[in-house]
């Protein structure tokens, strides 16, 4: 089943470098949300000031959680990064890393931008509407736990994003871009009257061809959100379907919230089976694309096909918070660039994989090494 071949890998790079010329004539306009992200360890022993061990992954914490119930317990939270977040600017930023014209706009400080976001106003045309969120991000081995303060995003409305961005923009915006995203709707309480809104106000005047113009839509894990509200968003995500091609990004966690919504059973977590419920979904959400992204592959379902790849996974990663996000933007440049599943879905486990290894993330000459220097473990050697 997994396309990922030392071939898949060179028709990619080769594919990738071919590219280049085009990246800066592609437009992508995202949003909606913004976070202030600070990435924390939690310490499980300290050997003096400047030495410790971390909690090494998230069911060690809680079995120390569970031990303290009827107790109490402290926590020591080290802080390793503070760095932009949530879906949408981390998305815009690596595609704008990758050499796309990005217009972004969200939550990312109001009347004035948040200091954490003025390197993303150097790279993209950024907008902000609303304050940022904050999130406490503990980063384990095995994932990590993203303690969100979101009361700022009550106002990510379709009232402000009318008065302080402006509906002509916002048409302009639409009707030019090459890609359009909006994610992080399960953050974003107002997102599916935004889409309603959109949908009534700006997409009907669009002008025709919406065939070659791309939307991507990121539920970002709705498990919190009543099965009402998802159906409801995943209702307003196909009515797109008249005026873009639709792809739908689900990590599969999310995908296991959105089995749940229509009563199916939940995979063994094979992969056999998580494809086959891929399907399952894709026939109650019916989109051009379906994406499903586990940690150590991914998967895509197109016109009936399914495809899936192998990643760029290691045991060892620096940095897990903002990975899918770069899975995401590494997929749709590849669907811009015209490229089939199997290449898409290679390009996004290779950026985000890049992302994961380095800390950092790729341009498309880093993606080029990584896919001609792809290494044989999950431990490296990582010669990119």
């Amino acid at each position: 089943m997994n396309q990922n071949t030392p071939e898949l890998r060179a028709r990619a790079a080769e594919a990738l470098e071919a590219a280049r010329p085009r990246l800066s004539q592609l437009r992508a306009f995202i949003g909606l949300d913004g976070f202030v992200d600070e990435i924390l360890h939690v310490v499980d022993k300290r050997h003096s000031a400047d030495r410790y061990d971390r909690v090494p992954t998230i069911a060690r914490l809680a079995e120390r959680l569970a031990a303290a119930a009827g107790k109490s317990t402290n926590l020591e939270l080290v802080s390793q990064l503070t760095k932009l977040g949530g879906n949408g600017p981390i998305m815009g930023n690596t595609l704008a890393t990758l050499g796309l014209r990005v217009t972004y706009v969200g939550n990312l400080g109001y009347p004035r931008l948040h200091p954490v976001f003025e390197e993303f106003a150097r790279r993209a045309e950024v907008h902000s509407i609303a304050p940022p969120g904050y999130t406490d991000a503990l980063e384990f081995e095995d994932g990590k736990v993203m303690l969100g303060k979101h009361s700022s995003l009550r106002e990510v409305t379709w009232e402000n994003l009318i008065q302080r961005f402006g509906r002509d923009r916002l048409a302009e915006q639409m009707a030019t871009a090459d890609l359009v995203a909006f994610v992080n709707w399960t953050m974003l309480p107002h997102m599916s009257e935004i889409w309603a809104a959109v949908l009534r106000e700006i997409c009907p005047g669009l002008p025709a061809g919406g065939a070659q113009r791309t939307i991507f839509f990121d539920l970002a894990d709705p498990e919190k959100r009543t099965s009402e509200d998802i159906r409801r968003a995943l209702d307003l995500i196909l009515e797109f379907r008249k005026y873009f091609r639709v792809i739908l990004g689900l990590n599969e966690k999310e995908a296991y919230e959105v089995a749940r919504v229509f009563g199916l059973n939940r995979s063994d977590g094979s992969r056999a089976a998580v494809a086959a419920l891929a399907r399952e979904i894709h026939q109650r959400v019916p989109v051009h694309t379906l994406v499903v992204h586990p940690v150590a592959y991914a998967l895509a379902i197109s016109e009936g096909r399914l495809s899936l790849v192998d990643g760029l996974y290691t045991t060892q990663p620096r940095l897990t918070t903002g990975a899918g996000d770069h899975f995401n933007s590494g997929f749709c440049l590849g669907k811009l660039l015209g490229f089939d599943d199997d290449l898409a879905l290679l390009t996004g486990v290779t950026t985000s994989g890049y992302y994961v290894i380095k800390a950092q993330s790729p341009c498309v000459d880093d993606l080029v090494r990584a896919l001609r220097n792809w290494p044989s473990g999950t431990t490296g050697p990582y010669r990119f």
